[in-house]
């Protein structure tokens, strides 16, 4: 188990707005229409009531930005923080807007991904090449035609899979692509594509990583007042990686209506790679084995001509093994323990359009859990959970309105020990939009959401350590901002996007882990007060230089993330650790014919480690990374191939996301993709 060390929790503190800043393309999904503009922006068939847009990277923006995971791509999104633990095989958790990551929620093709046991899901798992597009929300999405579940969440990412399109005659698509880099990386995947007929599709994907994981680092020994005693270039081991992927879908058209079925897999064998607090560079023995299975499948009509209704279902399976048997002489004894989650989900949601500008919906989920483990005295939990979500948008003239209400209610059981006592929560929101010029370049919004957490298995019942008393954590979230986008008709100079934010969050009841009196038995208890001041801007442009095209991208956040969970401690008030006050990315795109090229920087600003206080010798210093590929296509007969190589952290900075977590140096990857 990952002890949950998060004393972190936060007060007021003083906005520091401002500084040019940001990113990402905002570029089509499948359900909106694609319009000859030169900035790619969201216009929707049938959600013109759109209030937040979402920050989407999508279709060849994914290969351009040197990512080989999820993880990856999200580092280009404003107001988002990745713990990355290193290397190939190290966990990579998401936190947005410092809620803390089980305050995320991840969905994969509209349905949720859940980890019910502590709440993350390792986002280094998902690869890109099977993906069409990566979004990110604040709050939540504009469209109130979704899950129950989907309301739930303080920040949310879309994972969106490919769906196979077939130009003319075509009924088979084929992709081939065979990564290659340093770190040892072998990565061969593929994509096939069926036409079944003209209203069905079939897709059927692979694919296999691995990596040794050992790279070289610089480990740097502190003296007490945090200043350095001495470097030392060392090798890092127990970051390798085996993993296998496979998915396969089925996708149908009916009248006025679509469906789709979906199977995924994941099974993984990796080394565990630990902190490195000594001089014992050598490897540690820790190993974990995953298997991840789901099946879902969705359904969606229009029955009447002011009434449209979609059913979602999933059953997913995951068995995890964690392995400590090397290492016995540091850890007293061997670990082998494993863990089987299993989940059932269903999903019925409901839209009436009442006239052209009021919509309202109604959605209903269940969701069901269990939790194995092969661990003494262990409580064998089984949770029912039940959401009920009334949604509204209006719109007037230029100003937009979306309400909502999510009841949720929760009833658990266990085989032994006490249980949790039910639960049952109603949390609201309300988003608004005014456009205030007709021109409609510019648009002003806002909105509120309340949100609470339930506490994890982890949390309520792991042995010795967990509280069935727990209080859920709650999330209250204000927003403002302002979006501005206007295309030009000049010679250079073709059109720009900005989007800015400022918001003020606070978790309260922060579930957060207090020893007893006994230093080796530990508990949960709802102790945190976390308030976060922050400002997001965002700025896109694009410029038509001959026959090169450009687009700077670039995103900048500010943070002020407090801790005020009791005065009388000497941290109060400070920040929370791994939250940095200032981060910048900043990306430039050029084409020119078959030729691509990317260049991406990213700053992230001084910040503290897990230690509670903003003390010298908790001080982690700022770091940046310099990012290039460069890419060719070549047609040959009617096939094309794609060849790409790409060198990350041009610099070779040595650097931590996470402190005793060393991350790669300098390194290379050279990508070949065929197309039939």
């Amino acid at each position: 188990m990952v002890r949950k060390f998060t004393a972190l929790h936060l007060k007021k503190g003083v906005i520091t707005l401002f500084v040019a800043a940001s990113q990402l393309i905002f570029s089509q999904s499948t359900d909106t229409i694609r319009e000859k503009t030169i900035l790619p922006i969201h216009i929707y068939k049938k959600d013109f009531k759109e209030i937040l847009p979402a920050q989407v990277l999508s279709g060849e923006q994914l290969e351009r930005l040197n990512s080989q995971s999820v993880a990856d791509a999200l580092r280009y999104f404003s107001g988002v923080q990745i713990k990355d633990y290193g290397g190939m095989g190290g966990l990579k958790t998401v936190n947005i807007r410092s809620m803390g990551s089980q305050h995320v929620g991840v969905f994969y093709d509209g349905v949720q991904l859940g980890n019910v046991q502590n709440g993350i899901v390792d986002l280094g798992k998902f690869s890109l090449d099977d993906l069409e597009s990566v979004s990110l929300y604040n709050g939540q999405k504009s469209d109130i035609f979704q899950p129950a579940r989907d309301f739930g969440s303080s920040g949310s990412i879309y994972l969106q899979p490919k769906t196979p399109v077939f130009k003319g005659n075509q009924k088979t698509n084929l992709n081939v692509k065979l990564k290659l880099g340093s770190i040892s990386l072998f990565n061969p995947s593929f994509r096939l594509e069926q036409k079944v007929s003209d209203k069905v599709s079939a897709a059927f994907s692979s694919e296999f990583v691995q990596s040794d994981g050992m790279y070289k680092y610089k480990y740097q020994k502190k003296n007490s007042d945090g200043s350095i005693a001495n470097d030392t270039i060392a090798r890092r081991y127990d970051s390798y990686i085996r993993a296998k992927r496979f998915e396969t879908s089925l996708n149908g058209i009916i009248n006025d209506g679509s469906w789709s079925v979906r199977g995924y897999g994941y099974i993984s064998d990796r080394g565990i790679p630990t902190a490195v607090v000594r001089n014992d560079f050598g490897p540690k023995g820790q190993q974990m084995l995953d298997e991840n299975y789901f099946v879902q499948a969705s359904f969606r009509k229009k029955l009447f001509p002011k009434f449209e209704t979609q059913v979602k279902a999933k059953f997913a399976y995951d068995y995890t093994r964690f392995l400590d048997t090397v290492n016995v002489g540091t850890t007293a004894l061997p670990i082998d323990n494993s863990y089987v989650q299993r989940e059932l989900y269903l999903s019925t949601s409901n839209m009436y359009s009442i006239n052209k500008n009021w919509d309202v919906s109604a959605s209903f989920d269940f969701q069901y859990n269990n939790l194995d483990a092969s661990l003494r005295d262990f409580s064998y939990p089984v949770r029912y959970t039940s959401m009920l979500a009334f949604a509204t948008t209006y719109q007037w003239k230029r100003f937009k309105f979306l309400g909502s209400v999510l009841g949720t209610f929760v009833h658990e059981n266990v085989k032994m020990n006490a249980k949790s006592p039910d639960k049952t929560e109603w949390t609201p929101s309300a988003f608004l939009s005014y456009q205030p010029f007709a021109s409609k370049e510019l648009t002003v919004r806002a909105f509120y959401k309340r949100v609470f957490r339930m506490p994890t298995f982890n949390d309520l019942y792991y042995t010795m350590i967990g509280n069935t008393m727990l209080k859920p954590e709650y999330t209250s979230q204000y927003d403002i901002g302002f979006t501005y986008q206007k295309l030009y008709d000049h010679r250079i100079f073709k059109g720009i996007y900005v989007k800015v934010d400022g918001y003020y969050n606070e978790v309260e009841d922060k579930i957060v882990a207090v020893p007893t009196t006994n230093l080796f038995r530990w508990m949960m208890t709802n102790l945190g007060d976390v308030k976060i001041i922050g400002a997001d801007i965002n700025v896109q442009a694009e410029f038509d230089i001959n026959t090169i095209k450009l687009k700077p991208l670039v995103s900048y956040t500010y943070q002020r993330a407090g801790d005020y969970t009791d005065k009388k401690e000497s941290y109060y008030g400070d920040q929370i650790p791994y939250v940095p006050w200032h981060a910048v990315t900043f990306t430039m795109m050029a084409d020119y014919r078959d030729w691509s090229f990317n260049y991406s920087f990213m700053y992230t600003g001084e910040r503290y480690d897990a230690q509670l206080n903003n003390i010298r010798a908790n001080y982690l210093q700022p770091w940046y990374t310099h990012d290039v590929s460069i890419q060719k296509k070549f047609n040959w007969h009617s096939h094309q191939i794609k060849a790409g190589f790409e060198v990350n952290n041009l610099l070779n900075q040595y650097y931590d996301v996470v402190r005793n977590y060393p991350m790669p140096g300098r390194n290379f990857k050279l990508i070949v993709s065929f197309t039939l």
